[in-house]
């Protein structure tokens, strides 16, 4: 499309352009399906009605929020979104009274928002939709304009210098990580099964967090000896593993001996 004004004239004729228009406002609005979507996980609706066994009424899951005044009409319109967006189910079920009452259920999309399972993507989702997380992306145009980085821009110092100053940050930071990674390490260990088998002595891990991929290896094959190495304060943090060494330091300083290493 070449250089010209805006001008709506003829629908049929326009179409092309109302559809521009219509992807302009579902950019507009993207925002709002992560908030919402947010919204759910912090108040647990998945484990409410994953916690029933079955479909929920609107006022059987309000029963289960703990609070002294909540909003069941905003709940309602959070529900309705989220059931657009096929996050959870709705179906109407006729009551002996002649009344229609909505049952919402689980999708195979919220189970994956479940706090409690061992595959859950509720932590990961808490953390990159944090305040913290988002802030920067506010920064993109003035750091186009003026230089500089987004994030420090927007907090003051650097990502990993806050993680190191501020603890509740770093926690953030690595149960995230820990959660949204955990589904491809699992398959990478499964499906290398060859090649670790293979390897002989030391294997470290360069930038490997708390430590769970080294030590998830080492655990299923007890012949490699594993080290895990990232900065001092993340592996402050990590708890203890068998056949796993922590080891802090700057990767672009010195990274720890080792036959075989890990770069992800």
């Amino acid at each position: 499309m070449g250089s010209k004004d805006l001008a709506l004239g003829n629908v049929n004729e326009d179409a092309e352009l109302l559809q521009g228009q219509a992807e302009v406002y579902k950019h507009l609005f993207a925002y709002a399906d992560s908030l919402v979507l947010r919204s759910a996980v912090e108040l647990r609706i998945a484990d409410i009605i994953h916690s029933h066994g079955q479909a929920m009424s609107l006022s059987q899951i309000a029963s289960k929020i703990a609070s002294s005044s909540l909003n069941i009409m905003c709940l309602e319109r959070v529900m309705r979104m989220l059931v657009r967006k096929k996050i959870f189910t709705a179906h109407c079920n006729e009551q002996p009274s002649g009344e229609t009452l909505t049952l919402y259920g689980l999708t195979t999309t919220s189970m994956w928002l479940l706090h409690d399972q061992e595959l859950s993507l509720a932590p990961a989702f808490l953390t990159f939709t944090d305040h913290s997380f988002t802030k920067p992306w506010y920064e993109i145009s003035r750091s186009i304009k003026d230089g500089g980085i987004p994030f420090v821009r927007a907090h003051g110092e650097s990502f990993w210098e806050m993680t190191s100053n501020n603890p509740e940050f770093n926690k953030l930071f690595n149960h995230g990580m820990a959660t949204i990674t955990k589904h491809t390490l699992d398959a990478i260990i499964k499906g290398y099964k060859d090649g670790f088998s293979e390897l002989e002595g030391t294997l470290v891990d360069v930038g490997g967090g708390i430590g769970r991929l080294v030590a998830n290896i080492v655990k299923t094959y007890p012949h490699i000896k594993g080290i895990n190495f990232d900065v001092p304060h993340v592996v402050a943090n990590a708890p203890l593993h068998p056949g796993v060494t922590h080891v802090g330091g700057d990767i672009f300083k010195e990274i720890p001996s080792a036959r075989n290493i890990i770069i992800k």
